[in-house]
C-alpha cells in the first residue's frame, strides 16, 4: 500500500481473517504509534509511510539497472528536452483510428481467435504483412514465412538462441543495445566499419563471423544509405545477413531503398517492428528468415511466450488492410519533416561548423564534430547541463573514432526544437573559447 490509502474498517478485516475484532483494533493502534498510519476522522485510518524508510533497498538496486541499461525512453532529472534517438513521437499515437478498428475487430472476433494459436501469429495479420511489405518495401514473402514478434529485440533474441557462441559482425558506429543484446544471450559481436557507402564489407570476408548484422536502407546512426556496390558483395558473402529495417517508414527527401530481403529472401533475416510508427510499448514486430530456419524459429517462439497477443495483432491487421495505417503513416513524415528542418536549421545557425549528416529519412541526425574537439561524452554532459539530453558518438562505437552527437528530434515540436538547437550550439562554442 502507498501513503494515502484506506485501510479496511476493523470490523470487516476481522471478518476476512477469521480474528477477533479486538486483534485488528491492537494492530491499527502499533501501526498508528509507529507513524506507519493515522486515524482521521471521517475517513477511517489512513497509511502515512511516514515510519517506513524513505527508499528500499532493493527499489535502489532496480534502479540502477535500469539506469545501465540506457533505456530511450528514461530522462534524467533536469533534463527538460530529452532528444535520444529511438524517442518516437507518442502523441501521435492513432488513438481514435486503433479504438475504431479495435471494435470492429471485437464485433466479429471468435472463440478461436483469443485462443492459443499459431506462434508465429494470427492469420490475418501474416497475410497482411507479406502483402504490404511487398509492395512497399519489396519484400518477397507469404504469410506463412511471416513469424510476428515483440519487436526486433524478440527477434534478434530468437536469432541468437539458435546461434550461440556464434560470431556475428556489427556495423561500427551501429546499435550498442543490439550488439548488447546479442552479446547477451551468448553471440560474439565483431564491429565492421561504415563510412560514407555504409558497411564496409570486403572486411566481412576477413572475419570469422557466421552472420551480419546490418540497417542497409537507412544506417543508424550514420543515416548513410548501403552502396549497390556493397549491396551485391554483401550478397557473396557466404554468411547469414540479419536485415533490421530500421525506421524505413520515415522518407523525406529521396524515394525508399527497396529491402535487401527481396534480393535474397533465402539468406536474409528480415526484421520490421511498429516501435517508431505506432509506439514501442505496443511491442510489436515481425521476422521474416529463410525458410530452411522457420522450424527452429517458430520452436523458440513457441518455448518463449506461446506468440504475442491476440487483439492487438488483430486491429494492426485492420489498420494494415483498410488503408489507415499508411495515411497515419503519411500524417507522421509530414509532421517529422517540419520536427526536422526546425533542428536542421538551428544547428546551422547556431553551430555552424559542424557536419550534419542523415537528414533524408529517419527520426534522428548525426552531428559529425572537428576532431580537434572535446570528448563527445564530455560535450554531451555540458549540453546536458543546459537541460538538453543527447547521445555521443561514442556510445555507439566499438572502437575509437571522430565524435559527434546524435540527436533526435521525433518526440518535441519545431519551437522546441529550435530552442535545444540553439542550447546545444551555446554549449559547444562556450567549451570552444
Amino acid at each position: 500500500m502507498t501513503p494515502g490509502d484506506r485501510l479496511p474498517p476493523t470490523r470487516l478485516l476481522a471478518g476476512e481473517l477469521r480474528v477477533s475484532r479486538g486483534v485488528v483494533v491492537q494492530a491499527y493502534q502499533r501501526l498508528t504509534d509507529e507513524g506507519l498510519a493515522a486515524a482521521r476522522t471521517g475517513s477511517g485510518t489512513v497509511v502515512t509511510g511516514r515510519g517506513a524508510p524513505k527508499t528500499r533497498p532493493e527499489a535502489v538496486d532496480r534502479r540502477r539497472a535500469l539506469d545501465q541499461l540506457r533505456l530511450p525512453l528514461s530522462t534524467p532529472d533536469g533534463i527538460d528536452l530529452n532528444l535520444s534517438p529511438g524517442v518516437p513521437d507518442l502523441s501521435a499515437f492513432p488513438r481514435t483510428a486503433w479504438l475504431r478498428a479495435e471494435r470492429a475487430v471485437l464485433d466479429r472476433v471468435t472463440g478461436t481467435d483469443l485462443g492459443y494459436g499459431d506462434p508465429g501469429g494470427v492469420t490475418r495479420l501474416r497475410f497482411a504483412l507479406a502483402s504490404w511489405l511487398g509492395r512497399t518495401r519489396g519484400v518477397r514473402a507469404e504469410a506463412d514465412d511471416v513469424v510476428v514478434c515483440a519487436g526486433v529485440a524478440q527477434g534478434l533474441a530468437l536469432i541468437a538462441q539458435q546461434r550461440s557462441k556464434a560470431d556475428i559482425a556489427v556495423e561500427d558506429p551501429g546499435s550498442r543495445g543490439a550488439a548488447d543484446q546479442l552479446a547477451y544471450w551468448g553471440m560474439r559481436p565483431i564491429g565492421i566499419p561504415v563510412d560514407d557507402e555504409g558497411m564496409r564489407v570486403g572486411e566481412l570476408f576477413e572475419t570469422t563471423a557466421e552472420a551480419a548484422l546490418l540497417t542497409p536502407a537507412h544506417q543508424f546512426p550514420t543515416g548513410v544509405v548501403l552502396s549497390p556496390a556493397r549491396r551485391r558483395a554483401l550478397l557473396e558473402w557466404p554468411g547469414l545477413i540479419i536485415e533490421d529495417d530500421y525506421d524505413a517508414e520515415h522518407r523525406y527527401d529521396r524515394a525508399p531503398v527497396a529491402a535487401l530481403q527481396g534480393s535474397a529472401p533465402d539468406k536474409v533475416v528480415y526484421l520490421g517492428s511498429v516501435s517508431k510508427s505506432l509506439a514501442p510499448g505496443m511491442r510489436l514486430g515481425w521476422m521474416i528468415a529463410p525458410r530452411r530456419m522457420q522450424a527452429g524459429l517458430l520452436a523458440a517462439k513457441h518455448a518463449t511466450d506461446l506468440g504475442n497477443p491476440a487483439l492487438p495483432q488483430l486491429v494492426f491487421a485492420e489498420l494494415l488492410s483498410t488503408g489507415v495505417y499508411e495515411r497515419h503513416l503519411r500524417a507522421v513524415r509530414a509532421r517529422q519533416r517540419l520536427r526536422r528542418d526546425a533542428l536542421l536549421s538551428a544547428l546551422r545557425t547556431h553551430l555552424p561548423g559542424a557536419r550534419v549528416t542523415g537528414v533524408a529519412a529517419g527520426l534522428h541526425l548525426l552531428v559529425m564534430l572537428p576532431e580537434h574537439s572535446e570528448s563527445d561524452t564530455s560535450l554531451a554532459e555540458k549540453i546536458a547541463g543546459t537541460g538538453v539530453m543527447v547521445h555521443p558518438l561514442s556510445w555507439h562505437r566499438q572502437r575509437p573514432g571522430p565524435p559527434g552527437l546524435v540527436i533526435g528530434y521525433a518526440a518535441h515540436p519545431p519551437d522546441r526544437l529550435t530552442e535545444a538547437g540553439e542550447r546545444i550550439g551555446k554549449a559547444i562554442n562556450h567549451q570552444a573559447r
